[in-house]
């Protein structure tokens, strides 16, 4: 994936304001200032999915993926924290979906599922989807093969990864309680500080 660029102290929808130019003098310098042409403004790079080291995490995403942009389909500063917004969200979309989070403490991780978000009587993806988290560097946990326990969900809470009753991710139907396990699916680390943990801010992108 190219053009990936993002600090993972900020979640990538949220855009810092920059301030350019400065007042001119007046008088004497009018006359220059007018003749001078407006300068054109920058172009906006294009919006596309996080990560804090991009290329690092580019090189876990699965080649099918690569080169093509990225859309933000739900964010709950604009959605709100609601699962079942986050299923209406993913209606229309059946591939990948690259899901952010920011806990209580600033700190950043996530997950990378082959397929859309939706309600299911089961689990259901491929061995493309992953666990990840920033503490503070990139760590990716994937696929060990020991389940196909890669994603369910539920009107109530939205699961990733499981194994011995505990889930690697999870989330509950306010997205604002979550809890992180180790997992047999992906053999992961808990993502977050602590097992449980309050979201701030949550991001799902899909491909535009």
């Amino acid at each position: 994936m190219k053009g990936l660029r993002w600090r993972y102290t900020r979640l990538p929808s949220q855009v810092e304001d920059t301030l350019s130019g400065e007042k001119g003098e007046e008088g004497e310098e009018e006359e220059e200032k007018e003749a001078a042409p407006a300068p054109a403004p920058a172009p906006e790079d294009p919006v596309e999915p996080p990560l804090a080291e991009a290329s690092q995490l580019s090189l876990h995403l699965p080649p099918r993926v690569t080169g093509y942009s990225w859309s933000l389909a739900f964010c709950t500063a604009r959605d709100g924290f609601s699962l079942q917004s986050l299923y209406r969200q993913m209606e229309g979309h059946s591939g990948p979906v690259l899901l952010v989070l920011k806990d209580q403490d600033g700190q950043i991780f996530g997950a990378f599922s082959s397929s859309a978000f939706r309600l299911s009587k089961g689990f259901y993806g491929t061995g493309e989807t992953f666990l990840f988290s920033f503490s503070p560097q990139l760590k990716v946990f994937k696929w060990t093969g020991s389940n196909s326990f890669f994603v369910k969900g539920d009107l109530d809470s939205l699961m990733m990864g499981s194994g011995s009753g505990q889930f690697g991710l999870w989330l509950d139907g306010d997205l604002y309680h979550g809890g992180s396990h180790p997992c047999a699916t992906f053999n992961n680390e808990v993502l977050a500080r602590q097992e449980q943990f309050c979201v701030k801010e949550l991001e799902a992108w899909v491909l535009s």
